[in-house]
């Protein structure tokens, strides 16, 4: 469509204060663990890619990439030379990304050195007779000078045009924010607790090791039962009432995601359905998903309520976990769902913090948010997560899938003490596949350490037994966002 270039101009010099010679506003000092790919990715390519931001609305994309644009412009990169648009406004919708790049280059002309282009919402880009994909796919082959990151809530490029773009961009997917990044942007000081190369450095401790660190961590034990009822979305973490954080939360998805992007990007005409499905999926957070019991008690059939399930999958507000193994078995097999976030379910339910009385619902949402914490950590490296389930219907929470090593990890968030008859999955899956170690996260602080009493062999052949670790949710959480990978 086409929008008079005055006003086109003026709504990017608002998007640009740099042009003026302003400084970009309201940034917070801290900065996310994603913030140090991207600016590399930006500043030092290893590879002539864009830089795709993918992750759900309102986990702090638009925030990362004026972080990277301050840190350019503090490395004496060119005012002129960087360019931030939203696709998510009117304006520029209407206008392309053609129009909104000659209006940028008619208001700034170029200075010697490489273009820096910040794409906000790309999913709204519109072209005329060519995709998304296929644009960047010519940006990233032709205009060499050109550094591009974009960002994507609900990406169906990802899905209908990936073959246009395939290996021409660098995906950085972005969670929601970790317990350790929680902690950060509510400033919270807290004792210091040690920190870990990786989970396996717990083998090595000695018992003072761990009665320190449990000391230590005592009062991290409220924090994090309150960032499961908060979440890690930024701007609802800051909320100082969690009813209205809540409020916010669910706004942001039912009517933002569910309403107004599913209709926008994907088509979607029954949005009654479509909230109904992830209503459903609230209420079975952390379980094997039943088709049979879905299209039974939402009325839809199998083949609307599997495309919704995808649907929801691609606005990054679900994960969808395979069973462990290969083959025709596993095609056939349910799937585990996950939410985002721990905190999605009590929001759009309007729970408040009533959950946290409820054992069960804590438990779940304890389990979603390790699930998160274990993905985000592991993602980068090309790790496959997925449960298990034996014979007897005996089953283990998580796997990851390293390599050719299985990592399992069995949540038990209960008052309880974790022994040997509470992990028969665990066990079964350890003894049948010769895992050498596991983790069970815990509740309790003091149910902490290496599992004793476990039977002195597991495996049929003789070798030694797998070392089980008894780690509690919070430490491990606050690990996985304190670790670099």
């Amino acid at each position: 469509m086409q929008i008079p270039k005055e006003e086109l101009v003026a709504v990017l010099a608002q998007f640009n204060p740099w042009w003026r010679g302003e400084a970009v506003a309201d940034l917070p000092l801290w900065r996310r663990a994603a913030f140090r790919e991207l600016h590399a990715w930006m500043t030092d390519p290893p590879a002539p890619r864009a830089v795709l931001l993918s992750g759900a609305r309102q986990i702090g994309k638009t925030t990362l990439m004026l972080q990277s644009v301050d840190l350019l412009l503090r490395s004496g990169v060119p005012a002129a030379n960087i360019l931030y648009a939203t696709f998510d406004h009117p304006v520029l919708k209407l206008a392309g990304i053609d129009a909104v790049l000659n209006a940028w280059r008619e208001r700034e002309p170029k200075v010697q050195g490489p273009e820096y282009l910040f794409l906000d919402e790309a999913q709204f880009i519109r072209r005329h007779g060519h995709d998304l994909g296929t644009w960047v796919k010519h940006q990233v082959d032709f205009r060499k000078e050109r550094r591009i990151a974009f960002t994507g809530s609900a990406m169906p490029l990802l899905q209908a045009g990936q073959e246009s773009g395939v290996g021409r961009w660098h995906t950085i997917r972005l969670t929601t924010l970790s317990f350790y990044e929680y902690l950060q942007i509510k400033q919270v000081e807290l004792p210091q607790l040690p920190k870990l190369r990786s989970l396996r450095d717990l083998f090595d401790w000695s018992a003072s090791d761990f009665q320190r660190t449990t000391e230590s961590a005592a009062a991290y034990v409220g924090h994090f039962h309150e960032y499961l009822v908060r979440g890690g979305f930024p701007q609802t973490a800051q909320v100082e009432s969690i009813t209205q954080a809540q409020r916010l939360l669910r706004e942001d998805i039912i009517d933002k995601v569910l309403k107004r992007d599913m209709t926008a990007l994907f088509g979607v005409r029954r949005v009654l359905d479509l909230e109904h499905t992830f209503l459903y999926l609230c209420m079975h957070d952390g379980g094997l998903l039943d088709m049979v019991d879905l299209c039974a008690n939402l009325q839809v059939k199998r083949p609307t309520a599997q495309h919704f399930i995808e649907l929801l999958e691609a606005a990054h507000l679900i994960y969808r976990l395979p069973p462990c193994g290969y083959g025709k078995d596993i095609l056939r097999a349910r799937f585990k769902v996950y939410l985002a976030d721990a905190a999605i379910a009590p929001a759009v339910m309007l729970k408040g913090k009533a959950f946290l009385e409820d054992a069960a619902a804590l438990g779940v949402a304890t389990e979603t948010a390790v699930f998160k914490h274990l993905f985000t950590r592991y993602y980068a490296q090309s790790v496959r997560f997925s449960y298990w389930r034996g014979k007897r219907d005996h089953e283990v929470d998580l796997v990851a899938e390293v390599g050719t090593e299985l990592i399992p990890f069995e949540v038990k968030y209960r008052a309880q003490h974790t022994g040997a008859r509470e992990l028969k999955g665990l066990m079964e899956l350890c003894q049948a596949k010769r895992i050498a170690r596991g983790y069970v996260v815990t509740k309790s602080l003091d149910d902490f350490g290496p599992m004793q009493g476990l039977p002195p062999a597991l495996a049929a052949d003789g070798t030694a037994a797998a070392q089980i670790m008894r780690v509690p949710a919070p430490l491990l959480c606050w690990w996985m966002g304190a670790t670099e990978t």
